[in-house]
């Protein structure tokens, strides 16, 4: 079976929903599919389902800019999240666009037909479907849907009790009264510990090293109050701006004055553990925003500790035993359940094969231009996010940008856009390069690289990206237009 489309979007979650409400908006002419390997619309939000899985961004920003976030959580649930995609893909009309089951491996690029290929298998049954658009916007995130990152712990096949990574999460799994281990100190295991605490018989926070933990509110208790003098509309717009804001002083500052911003967030900790709080679990070795920071909201990581219903032991495993840990230190931890919270394995465009004209690409061989288009890879549109900031701000505006772009393409009627990037210009830091977490540490093949020089190196500046995304003239000298080939046989007939 082939279907052919003016632009095929890959995946259904946040930022394909997002790329494809705003072509539903802009540019409402062109035939879009969105094709989603799952039986639903989510993305991330669909997959993770380990308790408490929530956002670690606010979702005044996190949320799309033109369908706000509309309640007063700040850090939202999962299903939350999973069902306001939902709701913008109805809202949109883009749900009825999107084909279910559809696993895709391979896309090539033909010049002469001025078209991809998609070649795609139906989840289950196998049976082989091809695609066809002008226009390609694969929007897969950076990690494999498949697997997690398991490192294998010495005798980690002698333990007897449950051992689970938090992306494959036993749906029955019972944690009531057990003693249970998370193996991690990201995101993932601060969301964890506290949302288990208070039906575990304990549980441990085993790190090889600490994070920088920050609270947040979990309610926005301004935005309560204004919303009885003002419009709804008008106090979501302001929440937005001023989260933003907020959020790019906090990494501002860690940049220009670490060691303040360091004694700031490691103050805050010890004020919400209380008296005799052992910091060392909670004071890295890095400066702030070396690694994402892990927002926890009112503090609930720190009540659970202060309430003795978790603990945090920094130490490395030394081996697995039947019925626990043994640590480097001498120490045994003992457990029902060993969670191994250690992480995503990195993988760009779901690990879909690229072909331009018969030859084989490599995403790690490439840079991206303005953060969007990739490079020598024409009618193709990268969707990335924050790596500092939350993922959809980013989104947004290169939606916009793509939009921008293919409607000055159809003004001028051409028909394929190419970035090329001058000689020397590439680096070998990755455009996550800024990160020195071990997922990004241990995936930089899998990423595009980075640029010595704008428009081909990666800004992760929300100020900078509203101006080159969103007000630059599209126009620039390192893309190459081109008309079709019939038009251009039909102007030389005329001419």
């Amino acid at each position: 079976m082939t279907d052919d489309y003016d632009i095929l979007i890959i995946g259904a979650g946040l930022s394909g929903i997002g790329m494809a409400s705003h072509l539903a908006m802009e540019c409402p002419d062109k035939r879009v599919a969105i094709l989603e390997r799952r039986r639903a619309i989510g993305g991330t939000w669909d997959l993770f389902q380990y308790p408490g899985i929530r956002s670690d961004s606010d979702m005044f920003s996190f949320g799309y800019q033109f369908n706000p976030w509309n309640e007063l959580k700040v850090l939202a649930d999962g299903p939350s999240i999973r069902r306001y995609i939902a709701d913008t893909a109805r809202k949109y009309g883009v749900d009825r666009k999107v084909h279910f089951g559809i696993r895709t491996t391979d896309a090539a690029w033909s010049s002469t037909a001025e078209r991809w290929v998609i070649t795609a298998y139906e989840e289950g049954n196998e049976a082989p479907r091809i695609f066809t658009c002008k226009y390609l916007i694969p929007c897969t995130g950076y990690y494999n849907h498949d697997e997690g990152y398991q490192p294998r712990f010495p005798g980690q096949e002698t333990f007897k009790g449950a051992f689970i990574h938090p992306q494959h999460w036993p749906e029955q799994l019972d944690y009531r009264g057990k003693r249970v281990i998370v193996i991690g100190s990201g995101a993932t295991a601060v969301t964890l510990i506290p949302s288990m605490a208070d039906e575990t018989s304990h549980i441990t926070m085993l790190q090889r090293s600490p994070s920088y933990i920050f609270s947040v509110p979990a309610y926005d208790k301004i935005s309560s109050a204004l919303q009885s003098i003002l419009p709804r509309r008008w106090v979501y717009s302001m929440a937005r701006s001023r989260n933003i804001f907020l959020q790019r002083q906090l990494y501002k500052a860690a940049k220009r004055w670490p060691r303040l911003t360091r004694r700031w967030l490691l103050a805050n900790v010890e004020k919400k553990l209380g008296k005799g709080a052992e910091m060392q679990h909670f004071s890295p070795t890095y400066n702030p925003w070396d690694e994402r920071l892990c927002a926890v909201p009112d503090g609930d990581l720190f009540r659970v500790i202060r309430e003795g219903k978790a603990s945090i032991v920094t130490d490395h495993i030394k081996t697995f035993t039947e019925t626990g840990i043994v640590l480097e230190s001498g120490k045994t931890l003992e457990a029902d359940i060993v969670v191994s919270a250690t992480g995503l394995q990195l993988q760009s465009l779901g690990g879909m094969k690229l072909h331009v004209d018969g030859q084989s690409l490599q995403i790690n061989n490439l840079m991206t231009y303005k953060g969007v288009l990739l490079q020598d890879v024409p009618n193709l549109a990268y969707m990335f996010g924050y790596i500092n900031a939350p993922w959809t701000l980013k989104v947004d505006m290169a939606a916009s940008y793509v939009c921008r772009l293919l409607k000055h393409m159809r003004a001028q009627e051409f028909a394929v856009v190419t970035a090329h990037a001058p000689e020397g210009e590439m680096l070998e830091e990755t455009v996550m390069g800024s990160l020195q977490s071990g997922y990004v540490q241990r995936g930089t093949n899998q990423l595009p690289r980075q640029g010595r020089h704008v428009p081909w190196r990666v800004l992760h500046s929300v100020e900078a990206d509203r101006v080159m995304l969103l007000k630059d003239p599209v126009y620039d000298s390192a893309l190459t237009f081109t008309r079709s080939m019939a038009t251009a046989k039909a102007a030389l007939k005329t001419g």
